[in-house]
């Protein structure tokens, strides 16, 4: 199993690959040693970085320094690029009219999003079915930034997430990990106990372990949780995955009652 989101695939790259950070960065790690990216470089190499493709120069320079004029956002996107090569930072290809990330350059928000993307299409493998602490950096990208881009991006890698730790629990639940898949699920319980699905999830972990008393104080709490803050309750769906378990516990209690007195 692999904890952390980028090991996999910086081992099956020949040399040292570059690896941009931007959960906890932007920082950049090289063969191993970590290189701090110039404060006035950080939101263009983001920028780009989050974009997945060749960004045109005019477009990054608008949006990264809308103050002023074409001609002064121009000069600051250059005076960016020079400080990254400056400081040894070579991950941006630009030309005339665009800029791009190099294509050898690993993003760590890129691999975190393959890695919820293979869970939740289906597609994932058993090196994707590991639970890491490090999957609860991912729900807060670039913190303490505000540009409309950079609030947006954030929201769409933390949907992704909290979707894949989900789907993560569900597929350790059908390997019979039951104590992972409960540990994936209150991750993103943690992150979002408001959200149902990932207190389905947990639910769902709770009683395919066998823990019924588990499952039930954790819909209660989630029950009140819904009241106190939103003044609604849960939804008639996760009302009857619960009454089913409650139901089939009984069932096998009875039928185990009736064999005891019946021999």
């Amino acid at each position: 199993m692999v904890a952390d989101p980028t090991t996999s695939l910086t081992m099956a790259q020949p040399g040292p690959t570059p690896i941009l950070h931007l959960f906890g960065g932007p920082h950049v790690t090289l063969g191993g040693r970590r290189c701090e990216v110039p404060e006035g470089s950080k939101r263009l190499l983001a920028f780009v970085a989050l974009h997945r493709r060749r960004v045109e120069r005019r477009h990054a320079a608008g949006t990264l320094w809308p103050i002023g004029d074409d001609g002064r956002a121009a000069g600051n996107l250059r005076s960016a690029l020079w400080r990254l090569r400056g400081a040894g930072i070579d991950l941006l290809a630009a030309d005339k009219w665009s800029l791009a990330l190099c294509d050898e350059v690993v993003v760590d928000v890129h691999v975190v999003s393959s890695w919820a993307g293979r869970l939740i299409d289906g597609t994932a493998s058993d090196d994707d079915l590991a639970v890491s602490p490090c999957w609860l950096d991912a729900l807060d990208l670039l913190p303490g930034w505000y540009d409309d881009w950079a609030l947006v991006e954030r929201e769409r890698v933390r949907q992704r997430v909290l979707h894949g730790l989900e789907g993560l629990s569900r597929r350790l639940v059908c390997a019979g990990r039951c104590a992972e898949a409960v540990e994936a699920a209150m991750l993103a319980v943690g992150a979002e106990p408001l959200r149902e699905s990932a207190q389905r999830a947990l639910i769902e972990a709770h009683l395919a372990e066998g823990n019924w008393v588990e499952a039930w104080r954790g819909y209660q709490a989630y029950r009140h949780l819904l009241d106190r803050e939103l003044g609604v309750g849960p939804s008639t769906d996760l009302v009857a995955l619960l009454q089913a378990a409650r139901n089939d516990r009984f069932d096998r209690s009875h039928e185990l009652y009736l064999r005891a007195v019946s021999s």
